[in-house]
């Protein structure tokens, strides 16, 4: 089992920035990929992007890749969100995802974080 923790999530005024942060812990050598979804009220689940843990690569959705950036600190088992000109469509839960391939499916991913609500002013 691999347990993940999201934090940083907040209020943040459009054009702002923000950087969310997801701990994994458990078998975490089993986890070969960790992603960002989101999901806003009234929408489905949504691929933000993903990074492959143990080297570094990264795949974002194409409309969100020039805004956040997703970084990994491998001794921590941490995988960061930066998101940058927040803007108040970007106002969802965000929720880490760990698996076993770098991939935007949801299927792809076994273990989930409960979330964290951002909530971008406008």
């Amino acid at each position: 089992q691999v347990q993940l923790v999201e934090s940083g999530g907040g209020l943040v005024q459009a054009g702002g920035s923000l950087r969310l942060s997801c701990a994994a812990s458990g078998r975490t050598s089993i986890t070969a990929a960790m992603g960002w979804f989101r999901q806003a009220p009234g929408k489905e689940r949504e691929f933000v992007g993903a990074i492959s843990f143990h080297f570094g690569s990264t795949y974002y959705q194409d409309s969100l890749k020039d805004r956040f950036t997703i970084s990994r600190d491998y001794a921590k088992n941490t995988e960061y969100l930066q998101m940058n000109s927040l803007k108040h469509e970007d106002t969802a839960v965000y929720y880490c995802a760990a698996g076993e391939g770098l991939s935007g499916l949801r299927s792809s991913y076994t273990y989930w974080g409960q979330g964290t609500q951002v909530t971008v002013s406008s």
